[in-house]
């Protein structure tokens, strides 16, 4: 069971990656994650890439689509995976459709947590971090006893840059310029399958388990 799987910022994508993870026994891979363990490895494409990122540059498709041949041909994705920030663009979809193929895999659900925008500005921009225990807490959801300030250690939190009200929203627009695109893409291959992201963990745990349980392996 191969798994693409969307949600913008603070859609809790990370939880329920790490859900199918543990429920469906496949690894979640992230091109970012695989990036930083090639060029720590100094792996011919991790030896491209770092030149690349060293000279101010943007790591190529290629060399991104290479890094994603290698780590799905290993053996802990022979059962599937799930690809998480990965593709990006509408060249990158159709390059990994031709990269599988050649493998003789396929994706089976490309999966988007859908999320209003203003859910998604109100959970990002409320939460707070402890600068000096690392404790995190949110203004609305879990607050700390006294405002502003940690129950831990005392200390008075902080609001990360990338939390702020703008910046999320900001977030959010390159987000949708991103997904739009590909969202249209992955409807004409049917493969898309949204899911209400407003809901309870167990709920959009229940929704995920009703795509990947009730179809897998079906589609002609």
């Amino acid at each position: 069971m191969n798994v693409i799987l969307f949600g913008p910022p603070g859609a809790g994508k990370g939880t329920q990656a790490q859900f199918i993870v543990e429920r469906f026994g496949i690894p979640q891979i992230s091109t970012g994650d695989m990036l930083r363990a090639a060029v720590k490895a100094q792996t011919p494409l991790g030896l491209a890439a770092k030149s690349i990122m060293d000279a101010g540059g943007l790591v190529s498709d290629e060399i991104v689509l290479g890094l994603v041949r290698e780590r799905i041909s290993e053996q802990d994705c022979r059962s599937g995976f799930i690809l998480d920030g990965f593709p990006r663009t509408t060249p990158q979809a159709d390059a990994l459709i031709v990269l599988l193929n050649g493998l003789g895999k396929r994706i089976d659900h490309v999966i988007s947590l859908e999320v209003e925008g203003a859910e998604i500005v109100q959970r990002l921009s409320g939460r707070r971090t402890c600068p000096s225990c690392g404790k995190g807490y949110h203004v609305v959801y879990d607050a700390p006893a006294v405002a502003g300030v940690c129950d831990v250690c005392g200390a008075a939190l902080v609001q990360r840059d990338d939390d702020r009200e703008d910046t999320v929203k900001n977030r959010l627009d390159v987000y949708r310029q991103q997904t739009s695109p590909l969202k249209s893409y992955f409807e004409q291959c049917g493969l898309m399958r949204c899911i209400d992201g407003n809901g309870s963990i167990q709920d959009i745990q229940r929704q995920i388990c009703a795509i990947l349980e009730g179809s897998t392996g079906d589609r002609p």
